[in-house]
């Protein structure tokens, strides 16, 4: 006899394995679909920030809340970027309160999380138009709460890459196959390679003379935090092998070259590299481009990856379990609306020279990537030897 068709939320399961991407969209079926929505939403609250700061000085300024800025071009700019960023802010804030705690697929706050585009759409425009109506005071404000909000942001989304960098590691230690373990070793050694490469690379463009102090400060403590991540990781009572200190070399060259290249360009003698590049207008498009992809795409990809920074680990799944935690999957894009904000006037509130299609220069925007550096590798040591201390601590209170 065959079991009855599935009603509830069997049902309310299968609907978004069906069906046009449109038709999913429309009846709120696929949870899947709404994060891309919720990401597209975002990129074009990113590209109205830029638009407001590169070129809508002039309807700034017939504005009575921007006055005090006196027609101002980086005061202008600075408030315009954070005001978008306080709408963006608001609406996902507002979706991580709506939809925090939801479990399962037949909950009203699924519902609300992949249906009611409608009513989400006009949410979002009146959260971007509200930030326009409010005095410059509570901006100020939001601003200095913007820089903790953005670090938030990064401590999440250096968490979650080195948590994907230890389970790549997890995957290939617990094969045993012979083919795993060679392209394991191949891709650590092309890791290190890379790294190395990198360094040097980065000693003949940015620090050209010996008078480049900063410069060479920067890229030679890399190298060292390198070594140490690889001497840690191979210490006989960790023994975590040789891919995720290499994955990680990558990781904080790529910082360290990102805030190399954020310094200011003028007056610099040793970023000859970017003074170069600076003239060659498209390549500036091109990179303010990559760069606002690359906010949304890390944004995207942090969102979603909310299981590890579950505390309890739940091992059983059922069906109509929810793919992705709702509320940390917005709260990860309204700490995202800060980030960018602070990548768009450089961390500075106060009046700061931004030229077009630039993003993220400045020495607050360099120093705050090479903090990020040194951040990344203390919690990537810590995620080795914590374990470990733990352990050893457990044992001594047992053994008294």
């Amino acid at each position: 006899m065959e079991s009855p068709a599935p009603t509830g939320n069997n049902e309310r399961s299968n609907t978004f394995k069906v069906g046009t991407w449109f038709s999913q969209f429309r009846n709120g079926s696929n949870p899947w679909m709404a994060r891309y929505v919720y990401g597209l939403m975002f990129l074009l609250a990113n590209l109205l920030a830029w638009a407001v700061r590169d070129y809508g000085k002039n309807v700034l300024m017939e504005m009575k809340r921007l006055e005090k800025c006196e027609g101002q071009n980086e005061c202008l700019a600075a408030e315009g970027v954070l005001r978008v960023s306080l709408g963006c802010f608001l609406f996902y804030f507002s979706m991580f309160l709506s939809t925090a705690g939801a479990s399962k697929l037949n909950e009203s706050r699924d519902t609300w999380q992949s249906g009611w585009w409608s009513a989400k759409i006009v949410l979002w425009i009146a959260f971007i138009i509200i930030p326009f109506l409010l005095p410059s005071a509570i901006i100020k404000i939001y601003g200095v709460v913007a820089h903790f909000g953005a670090g938030v942001f990064l401590l999440i989304q250096l968490i979650s890459i080195i948590s994907f960098i230890r389970w790549v590691n997890d995957c290939c230690q617990s094969s045993k196959s012979e083919r795993c373990q060679i392209h394991s070793m191949l891709i650590a050694t092309t890791a290190y390679v890379v790294s190395l490469v990198g360094i040097i690379m980065m000693y003949i463009w940015y620090s050209p003379d010996p008078s480049c102090f900063i410069n060479i400060f920067f890229i030679t403590w890399t190298l060292v935090l390198l070594q140490l991540m690889t001497s840690v990781s191979l210490h006989p009572k960790v023994n975590a092998g040789i891919l995720t200190p290499g994955l990680m070399g990558l990781y904080i060259v790529f910082i360290c070259w990102f805030a190399i290249r954020s310094e200011p360009v003028a007056g610099n003698l040793c970023n000859r590299k970017a003074e170069a590049s600076q003239h060659r207008d498209w390549l500036s498009i091109i990179s303010f481009v990559i760069g606002v992809l690359a906010i949304v795409i890390a944004t995207f990809s942090t969102g979603i990856d909310s299981k590890c920074f579950q505390f309890k680990k739940d091992e059983t799944e059922s069906e109509d379990d929810v793919p992705y935690g709702y509320g940390f999957f917005h709260f990860v894009f309204a700490t995202g609306a800060m980030y960018f904000a602070m990548l768009l006037i450089s961390w500075n509130t106060t009046n700061h020279t931004m030229e077009k299609w630039t993003i993220d220069v400045g020495w607050t925007s360099t120093w705050v990537r090479i903090v990020n550096e040194w951040i990344a590798v203390c919690v990537y040591l810590w995620m080795l030897v914590g374990p470990i201390i733990w352990k050893s601590r457990q044992t001594a209170e047992s053994v008294v």
